[in-house]
């Protein structure tokens, strides 16, 4: 009792804070599960659950890495290519977000109902991809037990799949994830803002050259927006609200306020992991190129930043197993009846192999190089189908789709579409040297 009082309060902070219209929660609820019903601090927790999942399943292992690299490359203009991927993730997401609550179906569906077997390829992409990239998780978490507690990568590998395992097959698996989210996401917000303090950042430089950059890398901006809300990540948050009930037009606000949220907390994280690697490098301090995130962690604050590292990087990457697991999953139930009965057996059974495979192979670097490079050709798919089925009334009815976010839909999908091909000719070769 206690603790689930506890867990309310937290969340309804969290929610004034990162969601600005607190009193939109006295409107008329939308049509959700009986359990959301009972009380409007459920309704307020699935919102949040909602943008922290779809926020940790971004901040993995490749999130804190490309953080520091672009940092130590860029200096302080790297934070005008942060500047400019929120603005495309909030594009991408919004339009995501709203077409998946208003046609109250998940994404794979809208796309057959656009063009039959257009659903069933996103699935494909998106269910191969964070297959392949809960990999790379898995082995994130493995490192992170090994910095946080000394244990070998692959045992702490191997506890953690238990830990993501043990979190779905609870009684109330939903509100497991959302709250593990939160948690988790609130311990590397914290864990990040204490080393970007201890590195003594210049702010002030750092704050003038996010508006006036001395150098403007495309290529970062396009990483870390794929990163944000690219391959599976974009459905995080989407389809959990759509799990919960949370549809129709009537819960747009909701959804849209929850989908901002859920950039704006990945985005806070990314600017204080930004500062913290800022003040190290600003000491003319070099980064460790093997583990530029650990790196970062130990040179502002000593060995016991290491230690913080592991903790970081557990967090992170075990919530992004939990991010992958549960979004990959939910492209395969609309295609089999099993699956949906039985979703939660399923996402044990994606961790179970995405486990064995790391423990058969070790990191798949080769696998992960391909997959990598249609990852980055999955958000113009995915948005552009939205983009279109936005404008189609047999999927979205007299809803009217806001002109501004499809013309931002279509500048995000154009760009990544251009980054995805190039990232497939010059990744491509890679693998066959």
């Amino acid at each position: 009792m206690l603790q689930t009082a506890a867990d309310d309060i937290i969340a309804g902070r969290v929610l004034e804070i990162f969601l600005a219209r607190p009193h939109a929660m006295a409107e008329a609820a939308p049509a959700v599960e009986p359990d959301v019903l009972d009380s409007r601090s459920n309704l307020r927790s699935i919102l949040v659950g909602a943008a922290f999942l779809m926020a940790t399943s971004a901040i993995g292992p490749g999130f804190l890495t490309q953080t520091a690299v672009f940092t130590g490359q860029l200096r302080a203009s790297f934070g005008f290519a942060i500047l400019i991927s929120v603005l495309f993730d909030l594009a991408a997401q919004l339009n995501i977000w709203r077409v998946v609550a208003v046609a109250e179906r998940r994404a794979q569906d809208v796309a057959n109902t656009l063009l039959p077997g257009l659903g069933t390829f996103l699935a494909v992409l998106v269910s191969l991809g964070g297959l392949a990239f809960n990999v790379g998780n898995i082995a994130g978490a493995g490192l992170g037990m090994n910095a946080m507690l000394g244990m070998t990568t692959l045992q702490g590998a191997l506890l953690s799949a238990v830990i993501g395992v043990a979190l779905f097959l609870s009684r109330e698996a939903g509100r497991a994830m959302d709250r593990f989210a939160q948690l988790l996401g609130f311990v590397m917000v914290a864990l990040a803002l204490y080393v970007a303090v201890a590195s003594r950042p210049p702010v002030g430089e750092a704050a003038l050259r996010s508006v006036a950059p001395s150098r403007i890398d495309v290529l970062a901006i396009i990483t870390i927006v794929g990163g944000t809300v690219g391959g599976y990540i974009t459905f995080a948050g989407a389809h959990r609200l759509l799990d919960a009930g949370v549809t129709g037009r009537a819960a747009l606000r909701r959804v849209s306020q929850s989908a901002t949220s859920g950039i704006l907390i990945a985005s806070l994280m990314r600017v204080l992991l930004f500062l913290a690697a800022l003040g190290v490098v600003s000491q003319g301090l070099a980064l460790d190129p093997a583990n530029p995130p650990a790196s970062v962690f130990r040179l502002a604050t000593g060995e016991i930043g290491y230690r913080l590292f592991g903790v970081v990087m557990w967090s992170a990457a075990i919530t992004s197993v939990v991010g992958s697991a549960y979004t990959s999953v939910s492209f395969l139930r609309s295609f089999s009846d099993f699956v949906d009965r039985r979703w939660t057996w399923a996402i044990v059974v994606f961790i179970a192999i995405s486990t064995a495979v790391f423990a058969i192979v070790g990191q798949p670097v080769r696998t992960l190089i391909i997959v990598g490079a249609l990852n980055g050709l999955i958000l113009p798919i995915s948005l552009g189908v939205m983009l279109v089925a936005a404008r189609t009334r047999r999927i979205v009815g007299t809803y009217r789709h806001p002109l501004w976010l499809t013309i931002a839909g279509g500048v995000v999908a154009a760009s990544m579409a251009a980054m995805g091909i190039w990232s497939l000719v010059t990744q491509l070769p890679l693998l066959f040297r």
